[in-house]
């Protein structure tokens, strides 16, 4: 019997009709004037409700377009924003589901990274996780016929998540999102201050600087930062704002960016 892990988050971080979440989609993908030549092989992108980071992500998935028939994984690492736990978290389901159908795990790609110390099924860390599923409806949009992995990340380090991506990195077929928003709860100057430093940071693929106060994320994103600098890759800002500019006040607000590697 094949299982399937149920939207978690539909009606609340994005409409849980189909039809509506598609048009929201293609609005905010739309609205999004950033198309670079870079190909992407990795991005970071925020995991708030929709009308709050939907066009900062739309910055980073926009650049997917003429990659929808050559991508055919799409390995994601998002924080844990509900249950604490050691190392980095899969799923023994078949299916993740959204309002816009059904997308497969690749169980496969699972298992080559089962026997690495800190990796380990936990489904707890899954069930009512957002910081994946709101990046799936996206990933539905614009990709033709592509499977998942997905991993939650706990207390992790660098050198885990490193060697996590390393097993799965593959070749073009393969893109690696990492989900993550950026402050939290600071004044709206405070933030675009430390949310600039973080994505200097990012962009100078420096894992010593960034942590929870500067990304929840901050996990995935170290990881990668470690990876792509032992690899000599390039990463570039596609968008940078907050809360405060797109749906809400000015006086407590949430970064969100959007960055790409290469």
């Amino acid at each position: 019997m094949e299982i399937v892990r149920p939207s978690a988050v539909a009606g609340l971080f994005y409409p849980a009709d189909a039809q509506k979440l598609s048009s929201m989609i293609a609005r905010n993908l739309q609205a999004s004037s950033t198309l670079t030549e870079l190909v992407p092989k990795a991005l970071i992108v925020p995991h708030a409700g929709y009308v709050y980071s939907g066009q900062v992500a739309a910055c980073a998935y926009k650049q997917l377009a003429s990659l929808k028939a050559i991508i055919k994984r799409v390995v994601l690492i998002g924080p844990s924003h509900r249950v604490p736990f050691d190392g980095l978290a899969v799923s023994s389901v078949d299916w993740f589901e959204t309002p816009m159908g059904l997308i497969a795990v690749d169980r496969h790609a699972e298992s080559q990274i089962m026997n690495i110390d800190g990796v380990h099924v936990l489904e707890q860390a899954h069930a009512r996780e957002h910081s994946l599923e709101v990046q799936l409806p996206f990933l539905q949009y614009l990709l033709e016929d592509f499977k998942i992995v997905p991993i939650v990340a706990g207390h992790a380090s660098p050198k885990l998540v490193c060697e996590v991506l390393d097993k799965l990195w593959g070749g073009p077929e393969t893109l690696i999102v990492i989900s993550s928003d950026l402050s939290h709860y600071l004044d709206y100057e405070s933030a675009r201050e430390i949310d600039a430093e973080t994505s200097q940071a990012i962009i100078s693929m420096d894992n010593h600087v960034i942590d929870g106060y500067h990304a929840c994320g901050s996990v995935g994103i170290n990881g990668l930062l470690l990876y792509a600098r032992q690899h000599q890759m390039q990463g570039q800002i596609l968008d940078l704002r907050n809360s405060g500019d797109t749906a809400g006040k000015r006086d407590s607000v949430v970064g969100y960016g959007a960055y790409l590697f290469q």
